[in-house]
């Protein structure tokens, strides 16, 4: 629990002066019904990330789950590219009912691609691969993200990549009783509750992908109708390279496949690594880069130089 004394950051949001005995240091920002602050260990003073969560109503219970689900998820996982897990502290009344919880985690330096897009394609690129390496990983763990998106792909100046928020990750194969994930990044088998596994991870990185490149989000079965007739044609979707035809059409090709209905119908994370790893040997073969820039009509265009 957090101490009586507290105080105000520049921003105005409230800051502890502990949390389950680790000192407060700064505010980071905040999540699903959480907000996320600097800390340091009561004894060993090592820096962390600290996730917290406060259960006011009864629907705030979800949020706790996913902060224990995180921290099982976390604690599980060692690429270098995804966020670990250090500890989860949970406060309860003597009725076993959360009154508030804590995820302790790895500190990350980085900024969310949502905040920050990388300046160059081939930059973009790096970025994906790193991406794709991460959550081949996970796979590889048993497990499945489920919500990749803009804001949980975090970048360090130097270019080195984590993926965040392991909340909604569950076992593959599971078939989750209510609708999780991301509306703009989200697959079609998330909507309708059908079990999901690597792939549905690869819909999600097609359509983060498919943003950073055209500045778009793409048709999400969620956006277009969740009924049982609703459906989403993919070859009505704009590709990439039609929104930004200066992009290499292996690359538009890929994010297509990427976002396909159908899960039999995509790549799998590790065809992602090694087909991005082939397009940017190429680019930086025939001595490419190509930098994004913002243009008029658009958030960031395409400018290729050869």
């Amino acid at each position: 629990m957090s101490t009586m004394s507290s105080m105000l950051t520049g921003s105005g949001v409230e800051l502890p002066s502990s949390l389950f005995a680790y000192e407060i240091i700064d505010y980071i920002g905040e999540g699903a019904g959480s907000r996320i602050y600097l800390v340091s260990h009561p004894d060993t003073h090592q820096i962390y990330a600290l996730k917290y969560v406060v259960r006011k109503v009864e629907r705030d219970e979800r949020f706790v789950e996913q902060l224990e689900n995180e921290y099982e998820v976390g604690r599980l996982v060692s690429h270098r590219g995804l966020r670990k897990s250090i500890d989860l502290k949970v406060n309860r009344t003597l009725l076993r009912k959360t009154i508030d919880a804590c995820l302790i985690m790895e500190l990350v330096d980085g900024i969310p691609l949502e905040a920050q897009l990388p300046k160059t394609l081939s930059d973009t690129i790096e970025t994906f691969i790193q991406t794709a390496q991460a959550l081949e990983s996970l796979h590889q763990t048993g497990y499945v993200h489920c919500d990749l998106k803009p804001n949980n792909i975090l970048r360090s100046a130097i270019g080195e990549v984590k993926v965040i928020d392991l909340g909604q990750a569950c076992k593959i194969g599971t078939a989750k009783k209510r609708i999780q994930g991301t509306p703009d990044f989200i697959s079609p088998e998330q909507v309708k509750c059908l079990p999901v596994d690597g792939r549905t991870d690869v819909f999600n990185f097609g359509a983060t992908l498919y943003w950073c490149l055209t500045s778009k989000k793409l048709p999400t079965l969620f956006n277009v109708g969740k009924s049982e007739n609703s459906f989403l044609v993919d070859t009505e979707i704009p590709t990439p390279r039609s929104l930004n035809p200066l992009l290499p059409e292996t690359l538009s090709n890929l994010v297509m496949e990427c976002v396909k209905t159908s899960p039999v119908k995509r790549p799998t994370m590790g065809d992602c690594v090694r087909r991005l790893e082939i397009i940017q040997h190429v680019l930086q073969r025939n001595g490419q880069t190509a930098g994004i820039r913002t243009s008029e009509g658009s958030r960031h265009g395409l400018v290729a130089r050869v």
